[in-house]
This record gives C-alpha cells, structure tokens and sequence, in this order.
C-alpha cells in the first residue's frame, strides 16, 4: 500500500519506534524488502538516492516497478517510496513519476538558500499529498556522489527549517553513510537533544544506520528519532551471500548460473539484515 511518510512516522514518534528506510537497488531488493515488511507488519520507505535511480533507467521506471510490485505481491502495510538525498531538481523529477515522498538535501547550501529552496519544495510537495524530509548539518562519508564533511547540526537552524513544515528531519549529529572507522567518535548525542528541544513534535532521521552499536540506535530512537536509514549494510549481505554462493561452486551445478538461482542467496540475506533492523527499530507489527 503506497502512501506518503507522514502518518507512519507521526505514528513511530509518539509510539517511541522508528520506521527503517531500505535503499532499493534493483527489483530483487525492492521485492526483499516488501516481503520481509509485509511478512513482520512493519511500515516501510523504500530509499532510492538519484545514482540508483539513473541506475535503473529513470524514476518513472523506479516508481511503476515499486507501484506494480507492491499489488502483484499483495502488500498491505504502507509503504513509502522515497528520494534519498535529493538535489532540488531530482526532487522534482521525482514528484513528477509518482513517489510518495522526497528529500531536498539543501545542507550544503547557505542556511538562507536551504530554507528557500526547502519552503517551496513543501508547498509543492503538500499540494501533490506527498511528504518531504529536509536536512541541516551534512551527513558525513559519500554515498552515490553525496559527500559530506560530517559536521553536526545546529539545532536553531534546525527549528527554522522544521518550522517550514517538513514532515521529518535529518539533522547530522556525527553519523557518516558507509562502513564507520575504527575512530569513530560517536553519535553525538548532546546535540540530538538539542535538535529534539528546539523542534518538538518533528519525526527526526538517522542517515548512516549501518554499523551504529544497538545501545546508541535505542537511545537516538529515544531522542526522538523516528527514522533510521540503512544500504550499506543490505549491500554487504548481498555481497557476502553472492561470493559464499560462487566460492561453493554452486554456480556450476545444474542451472546454478541462471540469475534466478544465482541471486537468490544474496536477496535471501537482505531479507535477514532487513528483519533484524525492523525487530532493533520496534517497527514489528506496527503496520
């Protein structure tokens, strides 16, 4: 069932869970990840960044697969299909092939122009009945040409773009996308609470859900963090899966080569990492 983000994540931050977004990649991802939602009743936001969605030959192509293959597989718990960091013009690609929510990534512009630019993409995106994300304070590492230093948000900014009437907010507070360093400081959990005193009510996002220790997922969902996004980590079961299947030689037995068969490992292990994330979020049975 396609809908927009807004009322699961409302719903996740009053009920003090959090909604997993899954970055599809392909159609085994996208159907992985809608079987495991429906299977464990847990709403659910299929992310797709702008270099997966050129990967796949365009949005429109993006949204009608997410759209057929959410009724041929009979899925009842809201789905949401949603831009990952968005450019201002990728944000209205999306809006015009049909998702149900965007992200305007605008951290990296002057606070002035992130508000601009975040106003008008609300009033749009409202009017369309979808929802939209914004962030302040980049996210750090690089994911699909998304760079960010990693530098932690300032909470009074935050306010002043949540105050535009975005439906959640990613606020950096020290995460990074991809694989975290031995060095890691942390999560900084001093200015989640400041974000979280100054914006109230506002579904937060956690970008870069891979490799954050469980006590500090709890405590950030806690916070007031209703939204925690994970790819690396389906990427990696994938991969790890998909070499175990050719290092086994399982590719030369039979039909072992046919796409189907050689696949299915890998997309059997992003159903495992997806149901291990939505039983960590609390998001089970909240659909």
């Amino acid at each position: 069932m396609l809908v927009s983000a807004t009322e699961m994540l409302q719903k996740a931050k009053a009920g003090k869970y959090a909604v997993g977004q899954f970055n599809i990649n392909n159609l085994e991802w996208t159907k992985s990840i809608l079987l495991t939602a429906e299977e464990l009743k847990s709403p659910v936001i299929l992310g797709v960044s702008e270099g997966a969605g050129k990967y796949m030959t365009g949005f429109k192509t993006v949204a009608a697969m997410v759209k057929a293959m959410d009724e041929e597989l009979g899925i009842t718990v809201p789905v949401a299909l949603h831009l990952d960091h968005g450019s201002y013009d990728g944000c209205y690609k999306c809006i015009k092939a049909g998702f149900t929510s965007i992200m305007f990534d605008g951290s990296h512009y002057p606070i002035e122009e992130n508000i601009e630019k975040t106003k008008e993409l609300v009033s749009v995106a409202h009017a369309m009945g979808m929802s939209i994300e914004a962030e302040v304070g980049s996210i750090g590492g690089e994911e699909d040409g998304v760079v960010g230093a990693g530098e932690c948000a300032d909470p009074d900014e935050c306010k002043a773009i949540a105050d535009l009437g975005v439906d959640m907010l990613a606020a950096g507070i020290g995460n990074i996308h991809g694989k975290y360093p031995e060095n890691w400081a942390g999560l900084s959990f001093e200015t989640l609470a400041a974000v979280q005193d100054k914006t109230g009510v506002m579904p937060l996002v956690l970008h870069g859900g891979t490799g954050i220790p469980e006590d500090m997922i709890k405590k950030a969902i806690s916070l007031g963090v209703s939204k925690i996004n994970v790819n690396t980590e389906c990427q990696l079961s994938f991969q790890e899966a998909t070499r175990k299947y050719i290092e086994d030689g399982k590719d030369l037995e039979g039909k072992g080569f046919d796409p189907r068969k050689l696949l299915a490992p890998g997309a059997e292990a992003i159903k495992a990492t997806v149901k291990e994330k939505m039983e960590l979020f609390g998001s089970v049975g909240k659909a």
